[in-house]
């Protein structure tokens, strides 16, 4: 099941922890809005029946509901950049034992070879990482202009359709005067 090499470190712990708390939040705030729905509609009953002190005392309540959302709202926030600023440190620490063990090992080529084969080497790397920048350039799907037209008129469509969508269907029938008339004289 478990291997040896995995082990929860205190980082593991902290960020896990964190998401735990951001996770319980989202369901406190998901409390809050329930019962912030609730007040509006206990504040809709009370104005129909005529009570208009109940519908104010349920505005309040929703207000107050809003306020705690709000303050979770900024807990959250404060709980995800905890936890990106303590994910990026154990990145930025990875890269820094990266860097270290590639330091050592270029410590060690230069032990075993002459400038030259370094250079060489230094180059052949060069060429590697030009060569692979290129590919990645060619493979990343840059948006086109043409590419950017084709999303401007999508764009257009949908909006055109929507607009449709609001106006009523006119009728495709048409109507006869002596109809009419007969059913406004009728």
């Amino acid at each position: 099941m478990g291997t040896k090499n995995s082990k929860i470190t205190s980082q593991d712990r902290a960020i896990l922890d964190l998401k735990i708390q951001r996770d319980k939040l989202i369901q406190y705030q998901k409390k809050l809005i329930s019962v912030s729905e609730k007040e509006t509609e206990i504040a809709k009953k009370a104005l129909r029946i005529g009570n208009k002190r109940g519908a104010l005392l349920a505005l309040k309540k929703k207000k107050y509901q809003e306020q705690l959302l709000k303050k979770t709202d900024s807990q959250l926030l404060n709980l995800e950049e905890l936890t990106q600023s303590i994910e990026f440190a154990l990145v930025e620490k990875d890269v820094l034992s990266g860097l270290e063990l590639g330091n050592n090992i270029l410590k060690e080529i230069h032990k075993e070879m002459s400038i030259e084969k370094v250079e060489k080497l230094m180059e052949d790397t060069a060429d590697a990482i030009s060569y692979q920048n290129e590919i990645e350039e060619l493979l990343s799907g840059k948006i086109t202009s043409e590419d950017e037209d084709e999303i401007l008129e999508e764009l257009r469509q949908i909006e055109e359709e929507q607009l449709e969508e609001q106006f009523p269907e006119i009728p495709k029938t048409q109507l006869k005067i002596a109809d009419v008339e007969s059913n406004l004289f009728s």
